[in-house]
């Protein structure tokens, strides 16, 4: 079984028709279109890398608003290194 039905960090929304989403690991490497995704009898979103993604594309599938626990974005992950120019100096 390469796909299996997992407990979401935060709330899911249902979708506009009413239907309750389910969050989904297919275990299959993202080369074989495996990725975490959410579903629901109307709807899915794409197989993302992260549960995180797969949730900020299910509030943008069905135009709903994240809530106040919003998932990270992926810049605010990254981390900000002081590098410089090595060489000589500029006087």
């Amino acid at each position: 079984m390469t796909q299996r039905e997992q407990t979401p960090s935060r709330q899911l929304p249902p979708c506009p028709e009413g239907h309750r989403p389910r969050y989904m690991l297919d275990l299959r490497r993202p080369e074989a279109k495996g990725g975490h995704f959410i579903e629901c009898r109307c709807s899915h979103t794409q197989k993302c890398a992260s549960f995180d993604l797969a949730w900020i594309h299910w509030h943008k599938l069905h135009g709903l608003q994240p809530t106040t626990n919003a998932a990270p974005t992926a810049c605010a992950k990254v981390l900000q290194l002081g590098l410089r120019l090595g060489g000589g100096s500029t006087a």
